[in-house]
């Protein structure tokens, strides 16, 4: 009888939190400014004729998110140390293309380093996420000597869009707003960062693996799914955190083809980005689930767009839920090992004596 009272309080917490709406101090001028940053220059490519252009410059955009409300000086080095981060990204997984298990390893590699950096240096919210995004969206395209300088121009390009309007926000905003004051990274333990960051590497990697042992198309759908879900702040928090994931795909999946069967222009597609960027960001920190809702058409259009507009729209819906289903029930399974105290004590001893070995 208790066993039961205590499943249903549990029932009832997480059914009370789901449709909770949480409360954030987030000022409405940054979605508004993401949107610019990604629409920008997507309206420039439909207006050049090169919409493929387009979807790789908004995605370098993407950079904007990561402006801290600092000072000026601290926001502006941090978006372009960022912006940097973007570039090295992109190039790394569309340089190793070329060959999937080669592809995978790397990044498993590249993860791992840049979950080191991310934390050493304390990066705020959205961390490594969008680093190593960009990496899988690279590695998985086709792979061509010719055009990869283009292609990493284009991310670099958009970087730059979003640098510049940063600047011109910053000047604004660091008047009328009190900013808060650069943080002082800690220095973390370096033992705690190394099993965190071979953990996710090891996930992201295997999670391309099997995306391309099963001939998955797109399969960077998997890592990407699968890191989203390991971000969660503990074992409750990573489960939730799939379970919002999965719903949210599936009832975003049927906004996705209600948009698709509009058969909208590719004007109108530009426009829609923008909005449905910017009313992600209004509830990304209020409401997972309800983000993803949102979340699944815009990512179905800036990874599928940029390939052009004749599209099996039945087909391409499927797979997407198959990728997005089998990356989050990886990642709950990477979240578990994540926050496990016990293996990562045992993590940590080995690390240790491994250590004490080479010294000796």
């Amino acid at each position: 009888m208790e066993l039961l009272t205590t499943i249903w309080a549990a029932i009832r917490e997480e059914t009370r939190q789901f449709f909770q709406l949480k409360k954030t101090e987030r000022l409405w001028h940054i979605p508004v400014l993401a949107s610019l940053c990604m629409g920008l220059p997507l309206l420039i490519g439909y207006a050049l004729g090169r919409m493929d252009y387009g979807i790789l410059s908004c995605i370098g955009g993407l950079v904007i998110l990561y402006m801290p409300a600092t000072a000026l000086e601290h926001r502006m080095l941090t978006l372009l140390l960022c912006a940097f981060g973007f570039i090295i990204s992109f190039a790394i997984g569309a340089v190793f293309s070329f060959n999937p298990i080669l592809s995978a390893t790397v990044l498993g590699l590249f993860a791992f380093g840049i979950n080191w950096i991310v934390n050493y240096f304390a990066l705020p919210p959205p961390r490594n996420f969008f680093f190593i995004m960009i990496a899988s969206m690279a590695s998985c395209m086709p792979f061509d000597w010719t055009t990869l300088p283009t292609k990493i121009g284009l991310i670099a390009l958009g970087t730059i869009f979003a640098c510049i309007f940063a600047l011109f926000y910053s000047l604004y905003a660091v008047r009328k707003f009190q900013q808060a004051v650069p943080p002082t990274p800690t220095r973390p333990n370096n033992d705690a960062i190394h099993v965190e960051s071979f953990i996710i590497g090891v996930f992201i990697s295997s999670s391309l693996l099997i995306g391309h042992f099963f001939k998955l198309d797109n399969p960077y759908w998997i890592p990407i799914s699968c890191l989203a879900v390991m971000q969660g702040l503990n074992v409750a928090h990573v489960g939730r955190r799939s379970f919002h994931r999965i719903l949210g795909t599936f009832l975003g999946m049927g906004l996705t083809w209600i948009l698709l069967i509009l058969d909208l222009s590719p004007l109108q597609i530009c426009f829609t980005i923008l909005i449905l960027q910017f009313i992600i960001e209004m509830l990304v920190v209020r409401h997972y689930a309800l983000a993803v809702f949102f979340i699944t058409p815009l990512t179905f259009f800036l990874a599928e767009i940029g390939a052009g507009f004749d599209i099996d729209i039945d087909r391409l819906i499927g797979a997407r839920l198959l990728d997005i289903v089998i990356g989050s029930l990886i990642g709950v399974f990477g979240g578990w090992m994540l926050h496990n105290k016990q293996l990562q004590r045992i993590a940590r001893w080995k690390v240790y004596m491994g250590r004490r070995k080479g010294h000796s």
